[in-house]
């Protein structure tokens, strides 16, 4: 998530306004079998500005991570990209959606 934000870009360290991002993970339910491995994930972001505890986004966001058949043979290695994937695109979702409100 850190690397996530920092490549973003969508804080601005010269800022005034100084906030806290909070991120709960409400769901991360990883394939237990298949040939196509589907992961579902889903988290509540909060920002918070510091100086006020003024909210000032709660947002849950659920996504989804999808790794086809072709992608491995063994299934365990399908299963952690589809986790991998899943909590990528969750986060992807939460940065566009921030980005989206400046």
């Amino acid at each position: 998530m850190v690397e996530a934000v920092n490549k973003s870009s969508v804080f601005d360290d010269e800022s005034t306004k100084k906030v806290n991002l909070f991120i709960k993970i409400q769901e991360l339910d990883a394939p237990a079998a298949g040939v196509t491995m589907v992961t579902d994930t889903s988290a509540k972001y909060l920002l918070v500005n510091r100086k006020t505890g003024e909210t000032l986004l709660e947002e849950t966001i659920t996504t989804k991570g999808v790794v086809p058949p072709g992608y491995a043979f063994a299934g365990i290695v399908r299963a952690k990209e589809s986790v991998n994937r899943a909590v990528q695109n969750n986060i992807r979702d939460f940065l566009v959606k921030l980005e989206a409100q400046k």
